[in-house]
């Protein structure tokens, strides 16, 4: 669960660096309705500020996600605390529960690879953690489970 914790917080680091320096408009996102981001610049800055600004938000509240779910699992679950699994399933939980499934409405073109794929990867990895701090939580104090 840390290690997918730390991975959320590489991919927040990401998606911050590409909202400051990037080109696009964010990880796996180049153009928005046939527009490049240097297009849009020229003729709407102030959309293309709102939209950085807007990433730069996103990518605070998920690098504190990933702090939120690092913290919670180095320091609750592996001494086999209860209430610092169930804190750290519902932070991610919530998270993506709210995130992802606007990627699957077509309102924009993106490449899932790049866009998707590193958050999903994370999610097996925190599932599997999660599973696995599960188990032996409930192996340390069946009571507790």
């Amino acid at each position: 669960m840390a290690l997918a914790g730390v991975a959320f917080i590489g991919y927040g680091l990401v998606f911050l660096a590409l909202a400051l320096i990037g080109n696009g408009f964010e990880l796996g996102v180049s153009m928005l309705d046939g527009l490049t981001r240097s297009e849009l610049l020229a003729t709407n800055p102030e959309t293309v500020y709102y939209i950085t600004h807007i990433h730069v938000a996103l990518a605070g509240f998920i690098i504190a996600t990933g702090i939120a779910v690092t913290a919670l699992a180095w320091y609750g679950v592996r001494t086999g605390q209860l209430w610092a699994w169930a804190s750290a399933i519902t932070v991610a939980v919530v998270a993506l529960a709210i995130a992802l499934p606007m990627h699957y409405t077509g309102g924009f073109t993106h490449d899932w690879m790049t866009h998707l794929a590193p958050i999903y990867l994370a999610t097996i990895v925190f599932v599997v953690g999660g599973a696995l701090a599960f188990l032996s939580i409930r192996a340390l104090s069946p009571e507790a489970a």
